[in-house]
């Protein structure tokens, strides 16, 4: 029997900044047309694959009726980054994933967006900061 070593991410700090409003994640039919509430203001991210359409938007566009999940706070991964360097996001989800709190990553060309239900972030902060990482208050 081997034995296999598994790396780990470094114990980099990571600065996270609070983004301002409560966050909706809204599921689609997979041919839907991409909605005119979708875009506008805020953290926007809108996905398709065979089974869906998902769009991430400030949950006060999205109409009732809409299948959606609603109450998240969104934070920025504050960089720079290399495109292609690792451990990043893992580093932050690891403390919170095994202190049972569910997550919800969306990554962009150049950056990563962590969203928490709103019960769970003080609780998410903590842990954070215990994980040696910082979390930016909304301005003013």
């Amino acid at each position: 029997m081997t034995s296999t070593s598994i790396s780990t991410p470094s114990s980099r700090s990571i600065t996270l900044a609070t983004l301002p409003s409560r966050y909706a994640v809204a599921r689609l039919l997979p041919q839907a047309a991409i909605p005119p509430w979708a875009d506008g203001p805020g953290f926007v991210s809108i996905s398709r694959s065979g089974e869906e359409l998902s769009i991430t938007c400030l949950q006060e566009r999205v109409p009732e009726g809409v299948q959606a999940d609603r109450g998240w706070v969104a934070f920025r991964f504050v960089g720079p980054f290399a495109f292609g360097e690792t451990g990043i996001v893992l580093s932050v989800i690891r403390p919170l994933s095994e202190n049972g709190i569910g997550i919800f990553v969306v990554s962009t060309f150049d950056g990563d967006h962590l969203l928490l239900a709103e019960a769970d972030c003080e609780r998410a902060c903590t842990l954070l900061a215990g994980a040696g990482h910082r979390v930016l208050p909304l301005p003013g």
